[in-house]
């Protein structure tokens, strides 16, 4: 197989039974199972620009060794188990059973430039550690959020996702490079100010897609420390807040027009009729065309 994105299941002698994968800006993920052989040999995962996370989701566990510059390591992997590889480190790799993973890939410079925003870190000193057969529940909850919106039908909401991004960048710095820094505290929220202005762009943007980068813009502070210094604010996150301003949107439209749903799904930021429709429940308990009945 040519696909570099199969990572360590490229041992196996066999197409993938299925997968799926996806680029969120600079996040990427793969979702795949194989059934590998040990005696085919082993293979080499290499990316020149980018961290890779494994989280390995197999219900058996499975004989799995693996070579990362002079460390070298073998035994069976199981659920959970998670494989860390810094950006230009190569990694060889056997695998033998079936090998469920999620792969996660985190450009080098984005994680940069949250140690410089975030944290005041020189990112010239960066080095993350290669880790191997660990757990890291935090990193683990994470990888699941992703996965499960790499698993709906809609693309994912880029908000979401980019604070996940942060998050995952910061536990990584913060837990698995040689300085492991301290993040830098700060208390009361937003000023009025900045928050009024964060609020008017997302009030003016419901039907555009919305990142966390536009609005940490907006009142020039880092992503990381916007997010939680605007859920200190308001008590919830940007993407909630963002969510819910979009479903009250659609609550005026369903009882003061009479357009399409799925006509008022895509003018308030929504992918498709049943994005729409799902979140509607989640944060009603009704379905759109029940709250326009009723």
């Amino acid at each position: 197989m040519s696909n570099p994105l199969l990572s360590t299941l490229q041992t196996c002698d066999s197409a993938p039974e299925w997968y799926i994968r996806r680029q969120w800006g600079p996040l990427g993920i793969l979702y795949c199972r194989h059934t590998c052989h040990y005696e085919t040999g082993a293979d080499q995962l290499y990316f020149k620009d980018e961290h890779t996370l494994g989280l390995f989701l197999s219900p058996r566990p499975f004989r799995f060794s693996h070579q990362q510059e002079n460390h070298t390591a073998a035994g069976f992997y199981n659920k959970g188990d998670l494989l860390i590889t810094p950006a230009d480190t190569p990694l060889l790799t056997h695998a033998d059973g079936n090998v469920e993973i999620v792969q996660i890939r985190l450009k080098d410079d984005f994680v940069r430039t949250v140690a410089e925003e975030a944290l005041a870190q020189n990112s010239d000193c960066l080095e993350l550690l290669p880790t191997f057969q660990t757990r890291a529940p935090q990193i683990e909850s994470i990888i699941m959020m992703l996965l499960t919106e790499l698993q709906q039908e809609w693309c994912g909401n880029q908000l979401y996702i980019d604070s996940l991004a942060n998050v995952l960048a910061i536990n990584l710095l913060r837990n698995h490079t040689t300085t492991q820094p301290q993040i830098p505290l700060y208390q009361g929220g937003l000023p009025q100010r900045q928050l009024l202005k964060v609020l008017d762009y997302i009030d003016a943007h419901l039907s555009q897609e919305v990142t966390l980068g536009d609005l940490a813009q907006q009142v020039d502070m880092s992503q990381f420390h916007f997010g939680r210094l605007f859920k200190q604010s308001l008590g919830i996150s940007p993407y909630q807040y963002l969510l819910e301003q979009r479903i009250e949107k659609a609550k005026q439209l369903l009882k003061q027009t009479d357009q399409p749903i799925v006509n008022i799904a895509l003018d308030c930021g929504f992918s498709s009729h049943s994005h729409l429709n799902r979140k509607f429940r989640q944060l009603t308990g009704m379905t759109p065309k029940a709250y326009r009945t009723n």
